[in-house]
């Protein structure tokens, strides 16, 4: 097996609806270690963070995040050791499109 230590995603979000961030390679397993969002606003919001296993459609159960207020021009960041398996999604809904996404981690194949 090898690992790959990477960035997995980073994006800025331009609509307020759920958005696939990340899907896991095929063959591969991937471990996020951390997810940051950025609001680059003078203004609060709030931000979702789900996972879909298999990419399933959105259901209650795959929020990790749900509502999470970020402050204006403040940082929020998630390290915890996310364990995925091949084609898991991960996405994110911004309530503005004011916030950026990043995540990094290592994909094991």
């Amino acid at each position: 097996m090898g690992n790959t230590y990477k960035v997995l995603w980073q994006s800025k979000n331009t609509t307020t609806t759920l958005v696939d961030q990340y899907t896991v390679p095929g063959g591969t397993s991937t471990v996020v270690s951390t997810m940051e969002v950025c609001n680059q606003s003078a203004t609060a919001t709030s931000f979702r963070i789900s996972v879909a296993v298999a990419g399933t459609t959105d259901t209650g159960k795959q929020y990790l995040k749900y509502d999470l207020q970020i402050g204006s021009n403040a940082s929020w960041q998630f390290t915890e050791g996310v364990t995925l398996a091949a084609t898991d999604v991960v996405r994110f809904q911004a309530n503005a499109t004011t916030l950026s996404f990043n995540g990094f981690g290592v994909e094991i194949t």
